[in-house]
Formats: structure tokens, sequence, C-alpha cells
């Protein structure tokens, strides 16, 4: 019980992070090269992906 609630603190605080670095890097990060700001995107899309599918493996195994 004690894992389990773990894992869904870890997936939610990695959703949020991904989320709000991809904000910080559409909207505030300007001065940096734009090859750069899509690396750090597609980043922050990864994470969110994995958030994604862990959350859905979890709510598959209740």
């Amino acid at each position: 019980m004690w894992q389990r609630g773990m894992n869904w603190a870890a997936i939610a605080l990695v959703g949020t992070f991904s989320v709000l670095w991809l904000g910080v890097v559409v909207y505030a990060d300007v001065a940096s090269a734009p090859w750069m700001r899509a690396g750090q995107a597609v980043f922050a899309l990864l994470l969110l992906g994995w958030a994604v599918r862990k959350a859905a493996l979890m709510i598959g195994k209740a």
C-alpha cells in the first residue's frame, strides 16, 4: 500500500514538472536558440508521456 502511494506521488510529480518545464520553454525562454528550445520541449513531452503511461499501467493494475 505504501509503495503504491509513493508510485502515484512520483507519477504526479514527474507529470507536473514536465508540464511546468514545457510552459517555461515555450513561453518564457526566449533567449535560447530554437533548436535548444525544441530539444527541451521534446524532453518535457517524453517525461509527460512517461507519466501518462505509468498512470495508465497503475490504473490497469487496480
